[in-house]
């Protein structure tokens, strides 16, 4: 029992001294375990586009294409008569969610970080087929700028939550857990955070611009 109060002090210690130092430091060891997590987020890069593939060459059944229809519908509604800041701010927040649960609810055996990387690729790919159709294929220099910052975040954060989800698979378990919670808290509040900002603001910008 003293064997494994002096563990949890010790690995208490080590994560609290992790998250001491300059914002340099830190950002530096986001960077480090996005690194060591990069077949991971290569796996959830693969499945983004291949399901962008899917959404835009096979044949979507009526009934899902329907239900997306109206979403998109119900999102253009939302927004119509936002502001530039009421944009960005709605962009923001959506994002923010989005990624927070696509990463933390990994920790069930990754398989929500997997079906949120599906659903995104499919609807894109359906997005953007039906957008080459309506205004022709250079509209997709107008839809490239919303994901140069907005897409990376997105990959990090799900590949992240698909390697949250393994630690079900090491020797020891609760101390694989807390080192991948841990990084993954502070991937999130140093790199994914300011990529979805930076994402939000010129995405509602080109969106109010070219309303």
């Amino acid at each position: 029992m003293k064997i494994n109060n002096k563990k949890k002090s010790f690995l208490k210690e080590n994560y609290s001294k992790s998250f001491t130092g300059s914002l340099v430091s830190q950002y530096g060891k986001s960077w480090k375990y996005i690194k060591e997590s990069k077949n991971f987020i290569y796996a959830i890069l693969i499945i983004f586009f291949l399901f962008i593939l899917i959404g835009a060459f096979v044949p979507t059944p009526g009934i899902l294409e329907q239900k997306i229809l109206e979403i998109i519908e119900e999102l253009l509604r939302k927004t119509e008569n936002m502001s530039a800041a009421a944009l960005v701010k709605f962009i923001f927040f959506n994002n923010l969610q989005s990624s927070f649960l696509g990463l933390f609810l990994g920790i069930g055996f990754g398989f929500f970080s997997l079906a949120t990387g599906i659903i995104n690729g499919y609807i894109l790919g359906f997005v953007i087929l039906r957008s080459v159709r309506v205004e022709g294929v250079l509209v997709l220099w107008r839809l490239l700028p919303h994901g140069i910052f907005e897409l990376p975040a997105l990959f990090i954060s799900l590949g992240l939550g698909l390697r949250l989800g393994t630690f079900i698979f090491k020797k020891n378990k609760m101390e694989a857990l807390r080192k991948y919670f841990f990084e993954s808290v502070r991937v999130f509040v140093f790199v994914i955070f300011p990529l979805l900002l930076v994402a939000a603001i010129i995405e509602g910008s080109l969106i109010f611009l070219f309303r």
